[in-house]
């Protein structure tokens, strides 16, 4: 039989309520590892980004220990990061839930390159428009505000967006600890009987669908972003 025949055999069979609402529910689960784990790993790396600035922390133990976290968990494969969480939640015998596990390894390794990616947006801003701010009076906080991240988000979101992307993929890697996303809910109907064809087929369409929604979503926030007016001109 071709690879058609066997989806057109299987489809009806396969296509079913309950089976639908499986991959619903892993496509829910892939959505909350990898959305809540990057707008969190965001929100720590760009506080990582700002304590590395000389302009607002002077003090140098502060930002060695923001570059030590940043350096630390790029380095570390996304698989053993995981199962590094996973083993330590269950020594200190926390109880987490699954999902809790899967967030906060997508949150501590999206946390180092979203750190590296807003470190290079500022650095695109002259050293010397710090200065003009600082002889304006204006506040180091309000500086990195109002002129600084308007003009840093055009660096800032293009790789942002990339590695979102990245991270909704390799969340299938969180199929090792039990928790039920896309990949894993495709493991489990093929061992249901249904082929590798259609159930993998499947799962590479719904993986299509969230990434293409999120790549045009970012590419709206970008134009967003990008086009309002900067506070001060290079």
């Amino acid at each position: 039989m071709s690879a058609w025949d066997i989806i057109l055999a299987e489809a009806p069979r396969f296509y079913t309520w309950w089976n639908l609402r499986f991959l619903l529910i892993a496509v829910g689960n892939t959505l909350i590892a990898s959305v809540a784990g990057c707008g969190i790993g965001y929100a720590l790396g760009f506080l990582l980004a700002t304590l590395r600035l000389p302009q607002l922390v002077p003090f140098a133990p502060v930002r060695g220990a923001a570059i030590l976290w940043v350096e630390t968990f790029r380095r570390i494969p996304f698989l053993v990061l995981l199962l590094l969480v996973f083993f330590l939640s269950q020594f200190a015998q926390l109880e987490a839930p699954l999902w809790a596990i899967a967030v906060t390894a997508v949150a501590l390794r999206m946390s180092a390159l979203a750190a590296e990616n807003v470190r290079a947006g500022f650095e695109t801003v002259r050293l010397t428009q710090w200065e003009a701010a600082l002889t304006m009076n204006l506040p180091g906080l309000t500086t990195l505000r109002r002129v600084v991240l308007p003009q840093s988000w055009r660096v800032i979101l293009p790789p942002s967006i990339v590695h979102v992307l990245s991270m909704v993929k390799e969340t299938s890697l969180v199929s090792q600890i039990g928790f039920i996303e896309i990949t894993f809910a495709a493991k489990m109907l093929t061992q249901r009987g249904f082929s590798a064809l259609i159930t993998y087929g499947t799962a590479l369409i719904l993986y299509f669908c969230i990434s293409w929604v999120l790549a045009n979503s970012g590419r709206w926030l970008e134009r967003r972003l990008t086009l309002r007016p900067t506070a001060l001109t290079p």
